[in-house]
């Protein structure tokens, strides 16, 4: 697909600059744009705070009550509406959207019942796709609201689980690639298996396509030789991880190469400010061209 910014001088001359950046959790997409909200002229569109906030707010502060119901003593506050309950969501703490998602298995290990833990995951790849398609109308409201002239949009990881870069007529990349330039911060082997440390010492929820969840979901169930509720939430959600980094990986590969560019983790880790993100991303098109 034609990109936005076709050459390294049309970006670099461009009056409003926007970028949409994707890839792994925890390669420094969300560093990247805190960086560049502090340089006082790009706005910071973060997809996962707006679905916690816009799309799953409700769900996640009823989640919230209904753990509070069953403290008798919260639960009368909350029948006579003498307390408030709420998440305080942040771009840098999404805790209470990934709690929310839960983890499925053992119930006397906070774990969900399948059935609800899918319920969730559909829940958050509609409010994920709401929150892409949201793009457009973000950099307007940038523009004339507030008066900033270019967008960093801060996508989550799963994105790759709600598009197919193989399809050319895929809505939501077709209209983040006519406001955006799409830019995958690739990492290497090293990243992959510094992300799993990091995933094992403290597991999280997160999203995943059906056809790769469910036969991920029976497969552990069959090498445990376990029954759904007897699934350690934690140990499954591990097994589930490095899994989904290998799955993972072509997929946003595939973005790449069919709707944008590519930058490496070490170079994102090496900006230092809104120059610095500028000049990489004019870098990453001169090699796109070159490579053409």
């Amino acid at each position: 697909m034609p990109l936005l910014y076709d050459s390294p001088d049309a970006w670099l001359t461009a009056s409003e600059k926007r970028l949409a950046v994707f890839g792994m959790s925890g390669l420094g997409k969300t560093r990247l744009a805190s960086l560049m909200r502090d340089q006082g002229d790009w706005f910071h569109y973060s997809i996962d705070y707006r679905i916690g906030t816009a799309y799953m707010g409700e769900h996640i502060t009823d989640n919230l009550k209904r753990q509070a119901m069953r403290v008798p003593f919260l639960a009368d506050l909350l029948r006579s509406d003498s307390i408030y309950i709420g998440s305080n969501i942040t771009f840098g703490n999404l805790a209470p959207l990934s709690t929310f998602l839960g983890k499925p298995g053992d119930p006397n290990k906070d774990g969900l019942p399948f059935e609800e833990y899918m319920r969730r995951q559909n829940l958050h790849r509609r409010a994920e796709i709401n929150a892409l398609l949201d793009t457009p109308s973000f950099i307007a409201r940038a523009r004339d609201l507030y008066g900033y002239p270019h967008v960093i949009c801060d996508t989550g990881g799963s994105i790759c689980e709600v598009v197919d870069p193989d399809d050319p007529a895929d809505e939501v990349l077709r209209t983040l690639s006519a406001h955006t330039l799409l830019v995958w911060i690739e990492g290497t082997e090293e990243h992959a298996a510094d992300l799993i440390r990091r995933f094992d010492a403290a597991p999280k929820p997160m999203y995943y396509r059906p056809d790769f969840l469910l036969p991920l979901w029976q497969s552990y169930l069959d090498e445990h030789g376990v029954t759904p509720d007897g699934v350690d939430p934690d140990d499954f959600v591990r097994f589930a991880y490095a899994k989904a980094l290998a799955h993972r990986a072509p997929l946003y590969a595939a973005m790449a190469r069919n709707w944008g560019v590519t930058v490496t983790a070490a170079e994102v880790a090496s900006v230092r400010d809104a120059a610095d993100a500028v000049a990489m991303v004019a870098a990453a098109l001169g090699r796109q061209g070159a490579s053409a």
